[in-house]
């Protein structure tokens, strides 16, 4: 029997379940049809927050930031490259803080930008301030490895 891993549809929410050994051919969410990797980060907010990190059985990554935030501007292309990377091990997201104000006050989010890795609904390490390109990558690596 092939393990299976539960994934959340950026589009629509649906939890998907899908065999392990296909996470990297392109799969596709079994409500709607699309893309169960988008190549970019889902945007999260209020409604959807707690079902991408609770449910997903790999990392998720989530980015707390603001519209008005230079670093947050200017790490953005770096976090969206590290999630074209690495899509199929780790989920990436974002969360507008200035729209979802009680859970960045739920995280103690106290400065943006900052980012989060969940695994099992759980926070397993934090790096507040901008990072650029490769450095997000090797930080998501280094700690999805060492959990």
């Amino acid at each position: 029997m092939t393990e299976s891993i539960h994934i959340v549809c950026p589009h629509c929410a649906a939890v998907n379940r899908l065999p392990a050994s296909r996470m990297t051919e392109g799969p596709k969410c079994g409500k709607c049809g699309r893309p169960v990797f988008a190549a970019h980060p889902v945007e999260l907010n209020q409604q959807t927050f707690q079902r991408h990190i609770d449910r997903s059985d790999i990392p998720v990554v989530v980015d707390f930031w603001a519209p008005w935030c230079g670093p947050c501007k200017a790490m953005a292309p770096g976090y969206e490259q590290a999630a074209l990377a690495l899509e199929s091990r780790v989920k990436f997201a974002k969360l507008n803080t200035d729209d979802a104000q009680d859970i960045a006050q739920q995280f103690d989010i106290r400065s943006i930008p900052t980012m989060i890795l969940f695994r099992d609904g759980q926070e397993v390490a934090r790096h507040s301030g901008a990072m650029m390109d490769g450095d997000i990558e090797r930080w998501v690596t280094e700690h999805v490895a060492a959990d």
